[in-house]
């Protein structure tokens, strides 16, 4: 099974999203959030954090797992954050040796 690192990027850095909204919309999109990660289930490794940083454009990550790329790509068709921004995939690779 292949992990896979996922950056939310986003023109609007998290700490604005987070600033910006109503604390309805706030439980509104955490809740979002909390219903994807429930359908995800057992692929979610990291459900991950928001972050910031010099890169404003990544509010975030997640670690998760599949059997395939493609498997990966189906299961983020409908992930909450693809209403506010994209998500670059990125595969963990075997480190030689280990």
């Amino acid at each position: 099974m292949a992990k896979y690192l996922l950056l939310y990027r986003s023109d609007v850095s998290a700490a604005e999203q987070m600033m910006g909204a109503t604390p309805e919309e706030a439980q509104a999109g955490m809740q979002a959030w909390m219903d994807w990660f429930g359908k995800a289930g057992e692929a979610v490794i990291d459900g991950g954090s928001p972050v910031s940083g010099d890169d404003q454009t990544i509010g975030g990550y997640s670690v998760l797992q599949s059997d395939s790329r493609e498997a990966l790509d189906s299961l983020l068709e409908d992930h909450p954050h693809r209403k506010v921004g994209t998500i670059e995939v990125l595969e963990f690779l075997a480190a030689p040796g280990m």
